[in-house]
């Protein structure tokens, strides 16, 4: 299975349209929330089948999703409740409490690959409103019966511009004030 996993779109679809003609045979569209009814307008525009959650800047929608692919399940939620601006420890515990093996999650805005405990851990960052000093980013996620690869890209590079230079410094410097 082929998934884009988007998040944090906030009302602005314009990019994700952009890099949209760019795709290869999506099966599913994966949106981490913020906001909910952008997701249904993508799986309106684009036809292809979409699953998402509510978050934080929305009324509407549910909280976590499970998505089921031949690789396991995949809990899809968009963060907030889980405090995943600090840690994922709630979140990885509410992955193995649905007998998730990856957990797809937003908020941050910060593009994120991670692993632990056997549990694979994927945020996209966000296209429209990245934190991270980048032009926005997206994941595309793929899944087989014994296999899951999960890749960040970024809307500068698949736009034929270059990747961000320092993502870790510039994030620092984003949220210097926040110390």
């Amino acid at each position: 299975m082929k998934i884009l996993l988007i998040g944090d779109t906030h009302r602005k679809l314009n990019k994700v349209r952009d890099i949209w003609p760019k795709l290869k045979d999506i099966d599913l569209i994966a949106h981490t929330g913020d906001h909910y009814s952008d997701a249904q307008n993508l799986a309106e525009e684009f036809h292809v089948p979409v699953i998402a959650v509510g978050g934080n800047c929305d009324s509407t929608g549910p909280l976590y999703e499970i998505i089921e692919t031949e690789f396991g399940r995949i809990l899809l939620t968009h963060g907030h409740r889980d405090n995943v601006d600090w840690d994922l420890t709630m979140l990885k515990y509410r992955a193995q409490e649905n007998d998730c093996r990856a957990a797809f999650f937003g908020h941050t805005h910060r593009s994120l690959i991670t692993e632990s405990d056997g549990i694979h851990f994927v945020n996209p960052g966000s296209l429209t409103q990245p934190r991270d000093g980048s032009s926005g980013s997206y994941a595309i996620v793929r899944t087989a019966e014994d296999s899951f690869d999960a890749s960040i890209v970024y809307y500068a590079t698949i736009m034929g511009g270059k990747p961000p230079a320092d993502r870790f410094l510039k994030s620092i410097l984003n949220y210097s004030d926040r110390f």
